[in-house]
């Protein structure tokens, strides 16, 4: 079989949350290959070159650069597929965004569908490009791949008719990165180079609406009050819509006790955790939240929504908070700060237990089980 995949999602130097997702998918999938349990042809469409990180060329792994800017899936991978001269016999898209027409079998990956019930949080041409092109991907799909079984579960609510097409394959994490033995020389360079000086807590994740950071910061205000010596370490790049988060550090009069670090390179992100007494992640909504199983595999307690995805990934191993409470945010807080060294340990392995269900290289198989079904 000879798969098609577009791999720009994996091919950008600053990843997050699809872009890990779409890089660990192709660096297993050549995993796989090597050692002989994935005999299938791959061919990696890319608008620009390989970054040198991504997985490196072999007889069954190949690239297709084909160059281009906006609009790129329509304009120039599409027409290729529709000629197929590759001889594809499926096409897969590790994201939202398929080529609308063309006669090759496609599969898709849907990270979540939180657009649909919080509209007012994304630009309309954000909006308007996920809700149509999304619905779109679904209906053209052989096969939709939700990252969460609370995401295959809106699909089915929102497009009846993909319920017997639509499966799940978990995220995961890369325990050659997080795990319990990342040197303390790490973190003590990540917090030097961010400026943090006092004990912390930790959000790590894009700056945007939806990640509920206002109403994280109201209620560190909250915890700042009872314990001053902790400060919060805000580290993510800026989205879209976020003007108001640095507004309410002013306005709270945290702005000493807020850090805000800008995009976390990967080579940061471990001592970064490490370092934190708690990761929260107070989000309305997320597909699946890769850093809070990050944070677990790193031995960091977590406080994370009780929404969506959010309990799937932590399960019994966090405090679960409502993101819409401020008092319940806050309280997940203080309540993991105080923690005796015995609760505190506690949580931490039961951590350790949870991120054992999760693993890139399953995500890869299955994945590659449900294209190899696809007729």
């Amino acid at each position: 079989m000879t798969i098609g995949i577009d791999g720009n999602e994996a091919n950008i130097r600053n990843r997050v949350g699809v872009n890990t997702y779409a890089y660990e998918l192709l660096k297993n999938l050549r995993k796989l290959q090597d050692r002989g349990e994935n005999s299938h042809k791959l061919i990696v469409y890319l608008k620009e070159s390989p970054l040198p990180d991504m997985p490196e060329e072999t007889a069954n792994f190949k690239y297709k650069i084909i160059p281009g800017g906006g609009m790129w899936i329509l304009t120039k991978l599409m027409p290729r597929l529709i000629f197929n001269n590759d001889e594809l016999n499926v096409f897969f898209s590790p994201s939202h965004y398929l080529p609308l027409f063309t006669a090759i079998p496609r599969v898709c990956s849907i990270m979540d569908l939180g657009y649909l019930e919080f509209s007012e949080q994304f630009t309309k041409k954000v909006f308007w490009q996920l809700k149509w092109w999304s619905a779109i991907s679904i209906y053209v799909s052989k096969a939709v791949i939700a990252i969460s079984n609370s995401t295959k579960q809106d699909i089915v609510r929102h497009y009846p008719f993909a319920k017997d097409k639509t499966y799940v394959t978990h995220l995961a994490y890369d325990a050659s990165q997080f795990n319990q033995g990342i040197p303390q020389k790490d973190v003590r360079r990540v917090v030097q180079k961010y400026s943090i000086v006092d004990d912390y807590v930790l959000y790590l994740g894009t700056l945007k609406p939806s990640k509920n950071i206002g109403g994280l910061i109201e209620a560190f205000s909250l915890v700042s009050a009872k314990q001053p010596q902790i400060s919060l370490v805000i580290a993510g790049k800026k989205g879209w819509m976020y003007e108001s988060i640095f507004n309410k550090v002013e306005e709270l009069g945290l702005t000493g006790k807020v850090i805000f670090t800008d995009f976390v390179p990967e080579e940061d992100k471990p001592g970064l955790i490490a370092g934190a007494k708690v990761f929260v992640l107070p989000s309305f909504w997320e597909g699946f939240g890769l850093d809070a199983l990050n944070a677990m595999a790193s031995g960091v307690p977590v406080v994370a929504s009780n929404v969506g995805s959010i309990p799937e990934v932590v399960g019994a191993a966090g405090k679960l908070i409502d993101p819409n409470n401020i008092d319940s945010i806050a309280d997940g807080i203080s309540g993991v700060l105080s923690m005796s060294k015995l609760e505190y340990n506690s949580m931490v392995e039961k951590g350790f237990s949870q991120v054992k269900k999760f693993s890139w290289e399953e995500t890869a198989k299955k994945t590659l089980e449900i294209i190899e079904n696809v007729h």
